[in-house]
């Protein structure tokens, strides 16, 4: 694990600044991000506590998730927050004065929804469009998807049916701009400080600029001007509307992906100039994916950081007006591009669902103790039947009521067993509420298994850092290479014991199982490091060799070595193409070894979230792993394993064969220590295997509750 860097200072991101008539403490803003916790358009207590967290936290400018200007028509759920009536201005306006009250600006995002408003399928109504749709989209992605999944997913708010679509007349355009003008009227009334024009992301504003949706050949089609001409008309109409009362923020993507005819970064400048002219006070540049099921990762959500800074510069480059820059912007590159002149504001979505208190913790000095995103997807998965978002990271995201944590009534001795996620975050929440906190590892680090599994996985290796540098800071008693038996345990005279020992990797019950070049995870793990005496010469020498030197306790530098040396053989076979066998098989073959995944079920890469799910899947493929889906293994040879698929049984070259499957809980200790009294809680993947976000959340909900 690494060790944190001292603090850095972020005195561009905290400096203060202006969008038109508004003000902002600092350049950090919450982008939309949908809860889906409206009922029937109206805000509810749990959308106003969860915006008022963010602005509690210190965030500058918050953005509600994206709001129906027309409500119910043109809308994608019946939880998102409505514009189109004077009934919605009371939620709009406790919003308004819960953000104001945290020292924070509140803007309200608008559109319509146009091909992807699922309530109006539901209802019956044709989907508004500039053009009929045509070609097919590719849904081979949705193989992945388990038959829960996929009828969660066509029956959420559409209720199964299927769409209809109608071309926009010229009363529908001119119906549709008088929405937007009404919605910011109420928006205004409301007392909120900003109204923000989406026009991207497949919405109505955003398919009217872009070729691939729209094949107009009167005044709305055809050029750019003509494209971008409903968002101009819109934007001048809102401005009418509300002259200075509200800043004018407009959402456009800086490049759309994955279809012929997609919005380029030079249309998305020439539309962004267009905008500035209509009266925007803000351009904010995004990035869109076309197809949301093989490409959702590069848009709206990327998984690479900064994914559009270069897309904000370039549009800052040729407008006037500021420029909010988004897209997996961490403090440090928002620190970095705004000092370089590259944008004016950044968003950040998914960081301040993981940590609401990020810019306050900024302000203080504390970079280190910013929870970060591990970028599972786990949040927006919930879109795609209409849930409320869950964070792996934060349990209380949608629920802000469970903070603070409760009042404690006694200070007690809480004795943690097992160093890996689960185990510190309940070190860390017991220490926080102020308990006496000892934490005993088995192993030379903090981490576990989830140390491993930054190396396939880099974005795991920060939440480590993070969880040991507040274990450190709360003072906890961590003690490494202990083995924790009951008799030990007792010892230390808990008054509480913690058990997040992890689960248990076994091999699978078939004729060559015990051969050496079989491993676990924890084997091939023990390997890498340099704690096995198990494997090839040359891979324990090496391990070995890299645990002298401290390599093997840096990440980086063993991603970086194994690129180089992997001394396992060409031929690799991983049993399992769960979450870890699917991001192993990748791992191996980007070190040019021959990967084949023999998945016993129907899908692979279970239980990542879809979106993850989706582009790990297609990203292993790209890379030259084999992936064979409903597999039995039925023997494994010094050469070979054999399995059988449907009625034939093939076989597959296998130098290394890598068990990733067979993950089992089980906290045995349990019942020796409750035998002597203890008060024994089990969490993490010891009481039921749910990896990362299984192993925060059950022990964050223990600890809160000591």
């Amino acid at each position: 694990m690494q060790t944190s860097p001292p603090n850095p200072t972020f005195k561009h991101l905290l400096s203060p600044g202006a969008i038109g008539p508004m003000s902002l403490a600092n350049r950090v803003v919450m982008p939309a991000m949908d809860m889906n916790l409206c009922d029937e358009g109206v805000l509810e207590d749990g959308d106003i506590a969860h915006y008022a967290a963010r602005a509690a936290g210190g965030t500058g400018l918050v953005i509600t998730s994206a709001a129906a200007v027309a409500y119910p028509i043109g809308a994608t759920s019946r939880k998102e927050p409505g514009l189109s009536d004077d009934r919605f201005i009371p939620g709009l306006r406790a919003l308004a004065d819960a953000v104001h009250a945290e020292g924070a600006k509140l803007c309200v995002q608008a559109t319509h929804h146009g091909k992807m408003s699922k309530v109006d399928t539901a209802d019956g109504r044709p989907l508004f469009v500039p053009s009929m749709p045509v070609g097919e989209r590719d849904m081979s992605a949705l193989r992945d998807n388990t038959p829960t999944e996929l009828g969660a997913m066509a029956t959420a708010v559409s209720e199964g049916k299927t769409p209809s679509f109608r071309e926009a007349t010229e009363e529908d355009i001119a119906w549709l701009v008088g929405q937007f003008a009404d919605a910011a009227r109420r928006v205004m009334r409301a007392g909120a400080d900003a109204f923000e024009i989406h026009a991207a992301h497949g919405y109505v504003l955003g398919t009217f600029l872009s070729r691939a949706d729209n094949r107009r050949t009167d005044r709305w089609g055809g050029s750019l001007e003509n494209r971008a001409r409903l968002a101009c008309d819109v934007i001048r109409a809102v401005r009418a509307a509300v002259g200075d009362g509200l800043a004018i923020l407009v959402r456009v993507a800086g490049k759309e992906y994955g279809e012929e005819g997609s919005l380029t970064t030079e249309e998305a400048v020439a539309a962004s100039r267009l905008f500035e002219e209509a009266g925007a006070d803000a351009i904010h540049v995004t990035g869109w994916a076309r197809n949301p099921f093989r490409d959702f990762t590069d848009g709206p959500l990327p998984n690479l950081v900064g994914a559009y800074v270069d897309l904000a510069r370039a549009v800052k480059a040729a407008v006037t007006i500021p420029v909010i820059a988004v897209g997996r912007v961490l403090p440090a590159v928002g620190e970095e591009l705004i000092a370089g002149g590259g944008a004016d504001f950044v968003a950040m979505g998914r960081q301040l669902l993981a940590d609401p208190e990020l810019v306050g913790k900024l302000r203080e000095g504390r970079a280190a103790s910013v929870r970060p995103c591990i970028n599972c997807y786990v949040c927006v998965e919930q879109n795609f039947w209409d849930g409320v978002p869950v964070c792996a990271v934060n349990p209380a995201l949608g629920n802000e009521t469970l903070l603070p944590f409760p009042k404690l009534a006694a200070r007690r001795h809480v004795v943690v067993v097992g160093g890996g996620p689960g185990g510190m975050e309940a070190a860390r929440v017991a220490a926080e509420r102020g308990h006496r906190v000892t934490l005993v590892e088995k192993g030379d680090r903090l981490g576990g298994s989830a140390w491993f599994s930054q190396l396939t996985t880099p974005a795991n290796g920060p939440l480590l850092d993070w969880l040991q540098h507040e274990v450190e800071r709360l003072g906890v008693d961590v003690r490494l290479s202990e083995t924790a038996d009951a008799d030990a345990l007792a010892a230390l005279a808990p008054d509480v014991v913690v058990l997040a020992t992890g689960a248990h990797r076994g091999i699978p019950s078939v004729p060559g199982a015990d051969l050496p070049h079989v491993h676990t995870g924890d084997t091939l793990r023990g390997l890498i490091t340099g704690e096995s005496d198990s494997g090839s010469r040359t891979l324990r020498l090496l391990g070995k060799a890299g645990r002298m030197s401290g390599l093997t306790r840096d990440p980086e530098r063993i991603r970086e070595l194994t690129r180089k040396v992997l001394p396992i053989g060409k031929d690799v076979v991983v049993i399992g193409g769960t979450l870890v066998g699917l991001e192993l098989a990748e791992f191996l073959a980007e070190r040019r070894k021959s990967v084949t995944v023999l998945e016993h079920g129907s899908q692979a890469g279970l239980p990542m979230a879809i979106p993850r799910r989706w582009t790990a899947v297609r990203q292993a493929s790209e890379h030259g792993v084999t992936i064979h889906r409903d597999t039995e293994v039925v023997e494994i040879t010094p050469t070979q394993v054999r399995y059988r698929l449907g009625e034939e049984t093939s076989a597959v070259a296998a130098d290394l064969v890598v068990v990733a499957s067979h993950v089992e809980s089980g906290a045995p200790l349990a019942d020796d220590l409750q035998a002597r009294g203890l008060e024994v809680h089990v969490v993490g993947d010891a009481g039921e295997v749910g990896y990362i976000q299984g192993a925060i959340h059950s022990a964050w909900r223990v600890a809160r509750a000591l």
